[in-house]
């Protein structure tokens, strides 16, 4: 079952806590190789952050990439290449709460009757807007991780200050899962920070 083999990377993994800022942040070497990153609030112990880092070779250091959370401060192409992505481009965020994964798509102006947000058979959530003008289609790893596909009738979504905020309300088979990874989790002895060493599980 995909919810056992997720959480068996999980319990497969070295896995290393550190308390910074007010975060529990635990660092999992996958037996592939590949390397995450998770932050949860220490008071509530939602997660706030997932990044993932693929497993590197001698010729390119790679990129962490930010599943959950806000994205890595991009350096100023302006000065490399001359270039710059523009400020007002559209761009995503991810967030979860308790109950509800939560996408946020900034710098779309339009009134909220223009879009339509959908569950497709290809396990993504679709983003179109009746004036052809916005087309995105967001995959949703952590349903993709118990094998299961969007439902409609958990999408909702609002929009104001020039954000469409979509939420998804979490099905009982997520909410089991991040439970037992947090049973993982929550037992690791973390270091605080200044303290000189994090152990590995």
């Amino acid at each position: 079952m995909a919810t056992n083999s997720w959480l068996k990377r999980i319990q497969n993994a070295k896995k290393t806590a550190i308390i910074q800022d007010g975060k529990r942040k635990v660092h999992f070497l996958m037996e592939d190789g590949k390397e995450m990153v998770e932050e949860y609030h220490m008071d509530t112990n939602v997660l706030v952050r997932r990044a993932w880092k693929e497993k590197g070779n001698f010729v390119k250091n790679t990129d962490w990439v930010v599943e959950v959370g806000d994205p890595e401060l991009k350096p100023n192409n302006i000065e490399t290449y001359g270039i710059q992505e523009s400020s007002s481009a559209p761009f995503i965020t991810r967030r979860i709460t308790k109950t509800a994964l939560e996408w946020r798509i900034r710098n779309l102006s339009y009134p909220i009757s223009v879009y339509s947000v959908t569950a497709e058979d290809d396990g993504t959530i679709t983003i179109r807007t009746s004036n052809k003008k916005y087309f995105k289609k967001i995959k949703v790893p952590d349903l993709e991780r118990i094998n299961l596909k969007p439902e409609q009738d958990r999408i909702t979504y609002t929009h104001q200050y020039n954000t469409l905020i979509i939420t998804y309300k979490k099905p009982p088979a997520l909410l089991d899962l991040e439970k037992k990874v947090l049973n993982e989790i929550l037992p690791l002895k973390a270091t605080k920070e200044g303290e000189v060493q994090c152990p590995t599980s």
